[in-house]
């Protein structure tokens, strides 16, 4: 049994990149099983309940998406993806399949760790509040407060704001906001985000040009910032 108790599974074709990430999440107390192919990964996951899985989209048998939607058929644990720094539209393929999160290649291990951490730390969250830097968001109260004050929102900003609370940390896709505040038939209306957006960070920005909380992740979507 590993410190944590956590077991991880890295789906990831480089063997150097691989054996880093095994030697480096290992050192942290994890029990780390890799594979080197969607195939093995999709085997693996059959027998074997992990708590967390890194999945690489570049892989050399089945494409990553696919491998995230196999996991994400049977399993809630967080999924983070491994991405080409230019290719948004694979991260947004990796994430309305069900990926909780992105890491950009190449990467540093602390971003990693840290992205783990609120990847793990949400999955056994089943609170809907959120609280950073002055910002606190009740969800079941529908009330947002900036600095002890009452920040007076209307339905569809809160529902902006309440749908990113409960996905603090992490990114959520443009697709994903649109359908879940306007309906599906509004995925193309990508104009309703940064108007509301800009509305939002008037709000409750201290300084909406430099946002603290309400961040952009260019041409993916937006994300609430995690502590």
């Amino acid at each position: 049994m590993s410190a944590t108790g956590r077991e991880l599974l890295v789906v990831e074709d480089d063997a150097e990149i691989r054996l880093f990430l095994k030697t480096s999440l290992a050192a942290d107390g994890f029990d780390v099983f890799t594979a080197a192919g969607g195939n093995e990964a999709r085997e693996m996951s059959l027998h074997r309940e992990f708590d967390l899985y890194i999945v690489d989209l570049g892989l050399p048998d089945l494409d990553g998406v696919d491998v995230v939607r196999f996991v994400r058929g049977r399993s809630q644990a967080p999924i983070l993806i491994l991405s080409a720094q230019t290719d948004e539209r694979r991260k947004i393929e990796g994430l309305d399949a069900g990926a909780d999160d992105y890491i950009t290649k190449p990467f540093g291990i602390g971003e990693l760790r840290a992205r783990m951490r609120v990847a793990l730390r949400r999955s056994g969250d089943t609170g809907t509040n959120y609280e950073l830097d002055g910002l606190s968001v009740d969800v079941a109260r529908r009330q947002v407060r900036r600095d002890g004050d009452e920040v007076h929102l209307t339905p569809i900003e809160f529902s902006l704001v309440a749908r990113l609370a409960r996905s603090a940390g992490r990114v959520v896709t443009h697709r994903q906001l649109l359908t879940d505040v306007w309906g599906a038939e509004y995925v193309e209306h990508t104009h309703y985000l940064r108007i509301y957006m800009g509305q939002l960070r008037a709000k409750i920005e201290r300084d909406p040009a430099v946002p603290r909380f309400l961040l952009t992740e260019t041409g993916v979507g937006y994300r609430l910032a995690g502590d």
